[in-house]
């Protein structure tokens, strides 16, 4: 019998850092590399087909955004979340997703907020409804990104990628919890309902209460979540 062709390896020569480190962002983000796994120098090298060097790049990036922590004689290790992190983090993502949305608000196209507002108000309703939360999260996360860009901000624009890159899987599994994307829908329906007016101070405290909920979910749900 003939043997079948390996699959070609991808070359250092069609690989940069950069694409490395964005593929091992979502890898981690989604925890196909779940937390507390190694992440093997040479492991990496081989997979990726790049030098040493470009994957120590690769690990210092990943560790500045908090992704992975280098240990002394252990390697890299891929970052686990505390119970007192999260709640952290979502003290300070109240403050700046508000920031956001008002500035979104105030500088973005209203056009996009009609258009997100009737896609949550109609389509989503039914989502969540039938139980289709996969596409709800999908256009929560289309969503978030084109606020982020219509900030013109990219200060905040790094800060909130960071922050929700850590915390990803969390989010998704807060909104399967009983009763929270019923609720959040209508949450985020409010944000954008003030958006479509041009409230941006209105649009910035409804996007608050959303986080409030959101960590007031977490702490009831946490050890279903963890």
């Amino acid at each position: 019998m003939k043997k079948s062709s390996p699959e070609p390896n991808v070359t250092a020569k069609t690989v940069s850092v950069d694409s490395v480190t964005q593929e091992l962002r979502r890898l981690i983000a989604t925890q196909i590399i779940p937390p507390g796994a190694k992440m093997s120098e040479v492991s990496l090298c081989e997979k990726y087909g790049i030098s040493r060097s470009r994957v120590r790049e690769v690990l210092t990036a990943l560790e500045q955004r908090g992704l992975v922590e280098r240990i002394p004689n252990k390697g890299a290790i891929v970052v686990r979340l505390e119970t007192s992190q999260i709640c952290d983090i979502y003290e300070v993502r109240e403050v700046l997703e508000g920031l956001c949305v008002r500035l979104a608000t105030q500088r973005g196209d209203k056009k996009m907020w009609v258009k997100y507002f009737n896609e949550f108000s109609g389509q989503l309703e039914r989502c969540v409804e039938q139980g289709d939360i996969d596409q709800y999260i999908a256009a929560y996360e289309r969503f978030h990104a084109d606020v982020v860009t219509a900030t013109g901000n990219q200060i905040l624009a790094e800060l909130l990628d960071s922050i929700f890159e850590r915390t990803q899987t969390i989010i998704r599994r807060t909104i399967i919890l009983p009763g929270r994307a019923a609720h959040g829908l209508k949450q985020h329906q409010a944000v954008l309902s003030a958006m479509v007016k041009g409230d941006g101070e209105k649009a910035e405290e409804a996007r608050r209460e959303t986080m409030r909920s959101a960590k007031s979910y977490f702490d009831r749900y946490q050890k279903y979540v963890l």
